[in-house]
C-alpha cells in the first residue's frame, strides 16, 4: 500500500494523508508531501483537510438523527420548512434531496459560479440562486447530482433543530465521537495544522483559487483529519450514531447506486459505501467495506484524480486474501467488456485490456498480449507468469483503474 501511494507522491500526482484500517487494525497511517509548501511542513494524520462532498454523508446522518427525534419527516414537502417555496417544489421532499432525485438544478454548475465562489453568501441568498430555475426533471423521476439539494438540507437541519448547521453537527456528531479536529470550515478561523490547497498547472504547482466557505454549506463545507474520519467510520458503522434501521436506510441504494449522502455499491461479491469530494485545492475519498470492516481514507491537498485512484486501489489491496491460485474463483459477473480499455500508469506507459472470443487479454506497451484468467472478484491472473491484475472501481462502482502486480512490484493505472 505504501509503495503505490509513495510512487504517486514522487510522481507529483498526490500530496496528502492516507489511512487504511481493517477489523480495528490500522494497516497504513501516513502523510505524503507537504501541508504547506512555502514553509515545508509535511502532511500527517492530524493535518486538517477540506473534505468537499464527503461532507454530504454528515449532512445525511444529521437529517436521519432529526428524523429519529420526530423533527423531520423524510416525505414531507419542502414547504414544511420553506413556506414560500415555489410551486414546482411541491413534490420535492427530504428523501429525494438526500438521494439527488428531487430535480433541483445544481448551482455549482451554473455559468456564473466560478465568478461568485469567492464571494460570501448567506444560506438564503444561495437558495435564491436556484429557487426560480426550472427543475431538471420531475421529482422522483431521475437522479442528477445536486449540491443545491444539500444546501436545502442544510436549511432543513437549521430550521428543525433551531441551531446552526455547524453547531448541530458539532454537538450531535463530532463531540460525542471525540472528533476534535473536525468542523465547519471558515476562512477567518485560525485552524491549527490546516493544510493549504494547491492546483497543478503546466508551469508548476500554484496556490488554489479562493473559495468563500460560506458557499458549500452542507454540500461540502467540512474539514477533518484522517484520524478523525476513522473515528467517524467506526462510530457510524459501529452503531454509535444511528439506530440500525436508520443506518440501513442511509446506506440502501435509491437510484443508480446512490443512497443518502453516499454511494452504496455491490459488485463482484463486495459492498462499498463510499464518496469522494473536491473543491479548489483539495480532493478526497473515503470508503467502507461493511463485510470486512475495512476503512480507506485518502485526503489530498493537490487537485487531481490521485485520491480516487489511490483510494480504490487501497480498498482492492485490503480485500485481497492471498496470492494467485490460493482461492477458488467465483464467477465473474461483470461483463468482460466493462474492463476493456486503455489504462495509463505514467506518461507514455499504458496497459491495454481487450476482449477476444470471450477471454480477457492484457498488453503492456509493445509486448505480446497475455491471456487473463479470473481469480476472484475483480482479480485476474496471467497463468503463464507470476503476475495478476486487480481492477479498481470508483465510488459509483464503475471500473476506474487497475493495479498490476508483477515481479514483486505494483503499478497503478487509471482508465482513460
Amino acid at each position: 500500500m505504501d509503495r503505490i501511494v509513495q510512487a504517486s507522491a514522487e510522481a507529483g500526482a498526490f500530496s496528502g494523508a492516507v489511512l487504511v484500517a481493517r477489523d480495528g487494525e490500522v494497516l497504513l497511517d501516513k502523510g505524503y508531501g507537504l501541508a504547506n509548501r512555502e514553509w515545508l511542513i509535511p502532511n500527517d494524520g492530524d493535518t486538517e483537510f477540506r473534505l468537499g462532498s464527503i461532507t454530504k454523508q454528515f449532512t445525511a446522518v444529521a437529517i436521519m438523527i432529526l428524523n429519529e427525534r420526530g423533527l423531520v419527516d423524510l416525505d414531507a414537502p419542502m414547504k414544511t420548512w420553506l413556506p414560500d417555496a415555489p410551486a414546482a417544489w411541491d413534490q420535492v421532499t427530504v428523501r429525494r434531496l438526500l438521494a439527488h432525485t428531487a430535480g433541483i438544478p445544481n448551482f455549482t454548475s451554473f455559468d456564473d459560479f466560478q465568478s461568485t465562489k469567492a464571494l460570501p453568501a448567506t444560506l438564503d441568498s444561495l437558495i435564491a440562486r436556484f429557487r426560480d430555475r426550472p427543475l431538471d426533471f420531475q421529482p422522483g423521476e431521475g437522479r442528477k447530482y445536486s449540491n443545491s439539494g444539500y444546501v436545502l438540507l442544510t436549511a432543513v437541519i437549521e430550521k428543525a433543530s433551531g441551531k446552526s448547521y455547524a453547531d448541530f453537527l458539532a454537538e450531535t456528531l463530532f463531540l460525542p465521537l471525540g472528533m476534535r479536529d473536525t468542523g465547519y470550515d471558515r476562512n477567518a478561523a485560525i485552524l491549527p495544522r490546516r493544510a493549504s490547497g494547491y492546483t497543478p498547472t503546466a508551469s508548476g504547482v500554484i496556490n488554489a483559487e479562493h473559495w468563500d466557505m460560506s458557499i458549500p454549506q452542507g454540500a461540502g463545507g467540512l474539514y477533518s483529519t484522517s484520524h478523525d474520519l476513522l473515528k467517524w467510520e467506526q462510530g457510524l458503522f459501529g452503531g454509535r450514531v444511528l439506530r440500525p434501521d436508520s443506518l440501513e436506510l442511509l446506506t440502501t441504494p435509491v437510484r443508480d447506486g446512490y443512497a443518502f449522502g453516499v454511494f452504496s455499491i455491490k459488485a463482484e461479491g463486495n459492498t462499498t459505501i463510499a464518496h469522494s469530494g473536491g473543491l479548489d485545492g483539495f480532493n478526497t475519498y473515503m470508503a467502507y467495506d461493511p463485510d470486512r470492516h475495512t476503512t480507506v481514507i485518502v485526503l489530498g491537498n493537490l487537485n487531481g484524480t490521485a485520491p480516487d485512484l489511490l483510494g480504490a486501489s487501497l480498498m482492492a489491496l485490503a480485500r485481497e486474501d492471498g496470492r494467485p491460485g490460493q482461492s477458488s474463483a467465483p464467477p465473474v459477473t461483470t461483463a468482460l467488456q466493462d474492463y476493456a480499455g486503455l489504462y495509463e500508469s505514467a506518461p507514455d506507459a499504458t496497459i491495454s485490456i481487450s476482449v477476444a472470443d470471450g477471454t480477457l487479454f492484457s498488453q503492456t506497451g509493445d509486448q505480446e498480449p497475455s491471456k487473463l484468467a479470473a481469480n476472484s472478484g475483480d482479480v485476474f491472473v496471467i497463468p503463464d507468469g507470476d503476475a495478476r491484475i486487480t481492477f479498481t472501481r470508483d465510488a459509483s462502482g464503475a471500473i476506474a483503474g487497475l493495479i498490476l502486480h508483477q515481479d514483486g512490484r505494483d503499478w497503478i493505472a487509471s482508465k482513460s
